[in-house]
């Protein structure tokens, strides 16, 4: 467990115009901060030549974090490879989909090429037998935002048909599973299997996305065990994991499965940015935390190792976001809050991603709030670390259905994040907090939520259906939306009724679906009537569920838009459109005192987020994601511990723009 937050910015001496590092270790020790991530990404200066290493910048960052007393996490700097590696071993660049990369950008080379693997492990070692044993490195961040990079040389291709062998020692089944009869794509030889870049399968190029991810988990691994070698036992070993990009940080990574990356970390860790100014909802931030602090549920907490200050053109974050964000972080289970990054630098493809400081690297209004910020957690960081929340609603996810909706898509508009998200969004804005777990939860873990939401579970294997079914029979609450129990792993498409095992369950099939253009919802229970289908149509015909919405159109005679329906102890709810957020949440705000969870009394733009301290004692924060003043009614009593107030249950408080209160009881 961590005495405090660990509060920072990623730092480059080898980044700066002129020699300023005293100036800016004291600017960051008046701001608060304890904290500087260094070293990821510059391999061609710790070696700038074969063999010969230089660690002249470090040295300057660790003497300089040691006098001010800042610790620091050192980044392996494995993620963009120097020019004359590539020089003396061009096969290190990665064949991808588009023929072979071209050096310039980062991450361009094949994580799995020998070459590359033996001078990333001798700049590893040099680099942790410089590092490891300095009181002020707290710990180790493995590569950067890794992914597979689409990968998919001869030798990877190699590899994969060995996976494909051990999983189907018969080549029949294999042909079965995939449906490679189709087209004439069957193999009837091992040595005939063709390059996979060019199948039409969805299912053998889904397999193949798998195959890739895990050599993501293998490759952390691998360093991971490098590290081990050399770390103390006081510090960690993290990686930051990021997210789907859609300008800003969007749902799941499609490339690396992050519950099985992260097992031998110490602790996960992540790189959140999202929309700010007049678009800042924190959404993205909830998101984040529910899927981290369940990457190692054993640990919970997380470290935040990048986040933006002024960041992207269009993030300068009004008076006060800055300070808010950084609560919300810790509000849902983070450990730290760490900027990428210190300085905006000069050249290069990142000019204009902005760190605290700008171009004229002198003290601004991002770097005031950053030091009340500091300020605040220097004074508070004891009483709000190690955060523990226990939410009654989990959000079911899985690679798989990423993957599958990805090959078979609904709309070029509707991916499977943005199903996710949709669900996840509304749940946000009423104060329901939720978990972000895997498909592979086992019964234990399934029993812990009141409500199980499963949202475009395209992919699901039978042995997690059956554990749904039982979860709900037992007393569980299980919501699940259209395009869900539909496939196997393999994205074979079941041939029974719709959704495969569960039409006993839900009350109702299916076997009709179309765009839903020009539908409505009509007869809810919900206030729903009159809006807008926006994506898919599932003609849902029930037995024994209730119709809780109809489409209004007779085209679709009776059919249901959403149900109902008690199986054994419990209810289980199918969703089979994609409607309008605002419905969405009254139809969630009405299940869950079905489920037994009693939503609190506020709700966005109030985001309520609470948990228990590293005290055993309840926290709650009370959040004001709005431009104007809002009021309302404290459902928590105890202590205001930014000002020492006492707060009683029942109080009327009132939290200007972008302002935040939190009780300790």
């Amino acid at each position: 467990m961590q005495n405090k937050i660990l509060f920072g910015a990623a730092y480059y001496d080898e980044y700066m115009p002129y020699d300023r590092i005293e100036t800016d270790f004291k600017m960051m020790k008046s701001a608060g901060m304890n904290t500087v991530r260094i070293a990821e990404s510059t391999w061609s200066t710790l070696e700038p030549q074969e063999g010969e290493f230089d660690f002249t910048h470090i040295e300057r960052m660790l003497s300089n974090a040691e006098r001010f007393g800042i610790g620091v996490i050192v980044g392996t700097p494995t993620y963009a490879v120097p020019t004359w590696l590539v020089r003396k071993h061009p096969g290190v660049l990665a064949v991808t989909s588009c023929g072979r990369n071209l050096y310039g950008p980062r991450q361009n080379m094949d994580i799995t090429d020998k070459n590359y693997l033996f001078y990333a492990e001798r700049v590893i070692r040099k680099l942790m037998e410089y590092v490891s044993k300095r009181p002020c490195v707290i710990g180790y961040q493995i590569d950067n935002e890794t992914k597979y990079y689409d990968t998919s040389g001869p030798e990877v291709q190699s590899s994969f048909i060995e996976y494909i062998k051990a999983k189907f020692p018969d080549i029949g089944d294999f042909n079965r599973e995939f449906g490679l009869d189709y087209w004439s794509n069957r193999i009837n030889s091992w040595e005939d299997f063709p390059d996979v870049r060019g199948t039409i399968n969805g299912s053998l190029r889904a397999e193949f996305h798998k195959f890739r991810r895990g050599l993501v988990t293998d490759f952390f691994n691998w360093q991971i065990g490098i590290a081990d070698e050399y770390r103390r036992p006081e510090q960690f070993i993290t990686h930051n994991f990021d997210y789907s990009w859609n300008g800003f940080s969007h749902g799941m990574q499609s490339d690396v499965n992050q519950f099985r990356a992260s097992e031998r970390f110490t602790v996960a860790g992540t790189d959140i940015y999202h929309p700010s100014a007049g678009s800042l909802t924190g959404e993205e931030i909830a998101f984040g935390g529910a899927l981290m602090r369940n990457l190692k549920p054993e640990v919970r907490n997380y470290l935040v190792l990048e986040t933006q200050a002024q960041g992207n053109p269009g993030w300068l974050p009004y008076k006060g976001q800055l300070r808010l964000q950084a609560y919300s972080h810790i509000a849902s289970g983070a450990n730290s809050v760490m900027y990428w990054h210190w300085h905006s630098i000069h050249n290069a493809i990142e000019s204009y991603w902005k760190g605290v400081l700008s171009h004229n690297l002198k003290e601004n209004e991002t770097y005031r709030e950053a030091c009340v910020i500091g300020r605040e957690l220097e004074a508070i960081g004891g009483r709000i670390a190690n955060l523990r929340k226990s939410p009654d609603i989990a959000v079911m996810v899985n690679n798989e259905s990423l993957t599958g909706l990805s090959e078979f898509p609904i709309d070029k508009s509707c991916g499977y994040n943005d199903i996710v998200l949709w669900i996840c969004g509304a749940l946000y804005r009423l104060n329901a907090e939720y978990d972000v777990i895997p498909q592979e939860s086992d019964a234990e873990r399934l029993s812990k939520y009141k409500m199980i939401i499963a949202p475009a579970m395209y992919s699901a294997t039978e042995e997690s259906l059956s554990r749904l079914k039982a979860y709900v029979h037992e007393g569980g609450h299980l919501v699940m939306t259209f395009k869900s129990a539909f496939c196997d792993e393999y994205l074979k498409i079941y041939h029974d009724d719709q959704p495969h095992m569960l039409t006993e369950c839900f009350g109702m099939t299916y076997d009709r679906f179309t765009d839903g253009k020009n539908v409505r919802l009509a007869a809810t229970s919900f206030r729903a009537d009159g809006t807008d289908v926006k994506y898919f149509t599932e003609l849902l015909q029930p037995s024994s569920a209730k119709v809780l919405a109809r489409y209004d159109t007779d085209a679709y005679g009776e059919c249901a838009a959403v149900t109902a329906n008690s199986y054994g102890a419990g209810r289980a709810v199918y969703i089979g459109c994609f409607f309008e957020r605002d419905a969405l949440m009254r139809l969630l705000k009405a299940e869950c005192p079905e489920a037994g969870i009693s939503l609190p009394d506020t709700s966005y733009p109030i985001v309520l987020r609470t948990g228990t301290n590293g005290f055993g004692n309840n926290i709650a924060y009370y959040m004001n994601y709005s431009g104007s003043t809002q009021s309302f009614t404290a459902q928590y009593g105890g202590t205001d511990i930014l000002t020492g107030k006492k707060l009683s249950k029942g109080d009327s408080l009132t939290l200007e723009p972008w302002d935040l209160v939190i009780i300790e009881a």
